[in-house]
């Protein structure tokens, strides 16, 4: 199976181009990591997120073991190296074909989006301004594509090649 993961920062765009890349794609299950770590209040710690890890894993061998299901989208801020490490050795033990890329933008475009994405309860000035903080640190990882002016469509493409 085929799994594509996107990481990249809050309000970067990973979840309208990974629904673009599952939409576009029959058989195509769309995860969003948020839904394997949703306690309320939020709660963000060590425990917290090895659970979430395995829920995603979970979710993805259950995917992986459908006969209509031919590839995942994972989309998930993962900022910690270990949670990053994690999720890619249990899709190596799932001898998964995996495609990992973290999208960023620039500031300007960042805002933008953010503001243009008011149906979500992350969009306060307080997220923004720790999603703007966490930008040069996903800048710096592997595999980035910078989505700074392109439509959903063509960053999907670029996630694809």
């Amino acid at each position: 199976m085929k799994v594509i993961v996107l990481n990249g920062p809050m309000g970067v765009g990973k979840t309208t181009v990974g629904k673009y890349i599952a939409e576009q794609n029959p058989g195509t299950a769309f995860i969003d990591g948020d839904w394997c770590m949703d306690l309320h209040p939020f709660v963000g710690n060590p425990e917290t997120r090895a659970m979430a890890v395995d829920n995603i894993l979970h979710m993805i061998r259950n995917y992986q073991a459908c006969s209509v299901c031919c590839m995942a989208v994972l989309v998930w801020l993962m900022d910690d190296p270990q949670v990053i490490r994690s999720i890619m050795e249990g899709l190596s033990a799932m001898q998964a074909e995996v495609k990992y890329v973290t999208l960023v933008c620039d500031r300007e475009n960042l805002i933008s989006r953010w503001n243009h994405d008011r149906g979500c309860e992350w969009r306060t000035d307080y997220w923004l301004n720790v999603s703007l903080k966490s930008l040069p640190g996903f800048e710096s990882m592997e595999n980035t594509i910078d989505t700074s002016g392109l439509p959903v469509d063509r960053i999907a493409e670029l996630v694809m090649e």
